[in-house]
């Protein structure tokens, strides 16, 4: 039942990986320059920090903001994830 249940979460951790892939990295920058907005996507890319330039369109920029919010909850569960799945290899007696 054990070895069910860690074959289940395997395939869980899979799908939100291919789920994380899908999904914008980084956080929303908001920088002003005189009167206007401009909104940013900042990101790192290897060592190095990327911005790409959102736009002002308050529909793209709630849609990425729920797409991040959604990718942290993801990261947040894959992370518990795998912290139940190094118990269960404990429990297995590392046979998997």
């Amino acid at each position: 039942m054990i070895a069910q249940e860690e074959k289940r979460m395997r395939l869980l951790k899979e799908s939100y990986e291919d789920q994380l892939s899908s999904l914008p990295k980084g956080s929303i920058r908001v920088r002003q320059k005189g009167t206007n907005t401009y909104y940013y996507l900042s990101y790192r890319n290897g060592k190095k920090v990327a911005t790409d330039y959102i736009g002002k369109d308050e529909n793209d920029i709630i849609r990425i903001k729920e797409q991040l919010e959604k990718r942290r909850h993801i990261e947040d569960m894959l992370k518990e994830l795998t912290k139940e799945l190094g118990l269960m290899k404990k429990v297995l007696g590392g046979v998997t």
